[in-house]
């Protein structure tokens, strides 16, 4: 799955182990979600667009 997150995060200046302490998650797993390697889960996913307001959609992208 394609997303924006890193470009997000850069916005704020945010390391990648900041936005894991932010949305309670390690910097591995915020690394492995920009890399396109894991998919968020929902309830997570729904974290990230609440500390970003935005929408899943504007930060998530479904590849088809």
């Amino acid at each position: 799955m394609k997303n924006r997150l890193r470009a997000l995060r850069a916005e704020r200046g945010w390391s990648q182990a900041v936005l894991g302490d932010h949305l309670n998650v390690s910097r591995q797993t915020i690394n492995a979600i920009e890399a396109g390697r894991y998919d968020p889960s929902l309830p997570l996913a729904f974290k990230i667009a609440r500390l970003f307001d935005r929408k899943i959609e504007d930060i998530f992208e479904d590849e088809k």
